[in-house]
């Protein structure tokens, strides 16, 4: 039997952040249903995800592109600039040819769909950043 603190310290740490519940809690699922990861909040803006990267440290974040108030991209660039360690995975429903120039330049380690989100791209994500 494995020890739940010992898991638990060696998950990876997300926070989800979407202005849309629905998403927030479909990429919920998707961490959950991938082994090694957990949820450790939720962000419904991009200055609530500033501040609880601040607050919780995770290793991954799932950032929306397109949110009122600070967007994805500039909310990725503010968590990077603050929190180096932290990795920022941005997820839309934009097309790849269709993003927002300065997604190249915010700081985030790559894009997903939103429809391609499933436990093995998470997983595959965070192996390419591992790998580095």
């Amino acid at each position: 039997m494995t020890d739940r603190v010992t898991d638990r310290a060696a998950a990876v740490s997300v926070i989800v952040v979407d202005d849309q519940a629905p998403f927030r809690r479909a990429a919920q699922a998707v961490v959950e249903h991938t082994p090694g990861f957990e949820v450790v909040a939720e962000a419904a803006s991009g200055e609530e995800a500033v501040e609880l990267v601040a607050e919780h440290r995770p290793a991954l974040v799932l950032m929306d592109i397109n949110m009122p108030g600070i967007d994805g991209c500039e909310a990725t660039r503010l968590i990077t600039r603050a929190h180096p360690q932290t990795v920022v995975v941005l997820v839309s429903t934009y097309d790849a040819d269709d993003l927002p120039a300065d997604v190249a330049s915010c700081g985030a380690t790559q894009y997903v769909h939103k429809e391609d989100l499933a436990p093995d791209v998470l997983a595959a994500a965070w192996s390419r950043h591992a790998s580095r």
